[in-house]
């Protein structure tokens, strides 16, 4: 058996750069690791990042082999984003960010499972950020998304349409950034990078 989970949860991991569309996020499971600094330069970004993609597929390996016998692909990584002084976001100096990166897994993966898979990953990687990884649920409620195509430096105009559209409707923002990153931005080209953008809103 296999599941697409980027197709059963198309209206959450797809979205249009054209307009913005809503969305009700419901409780869901990911992986997560919390850390601060340029995500261009700092080490604990790279390492965190490095962590939640080996404990992923390690999981998605062993619901393959064992028990329920279920393959899936690994969902996108995906960021929270925000700082103390929010003007950080436009002064162009990175290093007071503060982030959480995560991954989604489905909702047959237990904590024990994780558990297991993350004893594994010790043992054959070590990745120096996998003890700050923990495994939790997160609920955004009401939200609105878009989808930026380009490089991150310029999702600026992306965000603020964003915020427009929550602001012209009666809504305000509430929670952090959200940021789904559809590309390998280790191999395509910048201009063709896919993010979705998502802005809780109440």
């Amino acid at each position: 058996m296999k599941i697409d989970f980027r197709k059963e949860l198309k209206h959450l991991y797809s979205a249009s750069a054209k307009q913005v569309s809503e969305v009700v996020v419901p409780k869901m499971n990911f992986l997560m690791i919390d850390g601060e600094g340029d995500p261009n330069t700092s080490e604990a970004y790279q390492t965190a990042v490095e962590a939640l993609f080996s404990l992923s597929y390690t999981i998605k390996f062993m619901v393959k082999k064992g028990e329920p016998g279920i393959d899936y692909a690994v969902m996108p990584l995906e960021g929270l984003w925000w700082a103390d002084d929010m003007s950080a976001f436009t002064s162009g100096d990175k290093s007071s960010w503060k982030w959480t990166m995560m991954i989604m897994q489905p909702d047959f993966v237990t904590a024990e499972m994780v558990r297991t898979a993350a004893e594994e990953v010790r043992r054959k990687k070590n990745p120096v950020a996998l003890d700050r990884e923990r495994f939790e649920a997160f609920e955004e409620g009401p939200c609105a998304q878009i989808l930026h195509v380009g490089p991150f430096s310029e999702e600026g105009p992306t965000i603020q349409r964003l915020h427009q559209h929550i602001k012209d409707t009666g809504r305000n923002l509430r929670g952090r950034h959200h940021e789904i990153y559809l590309s390998d931005v280790r191999r395509a080209d910048p201009a063709k990078w896919r993010t979705i953008i998502r802005q809780p809103m109440e």
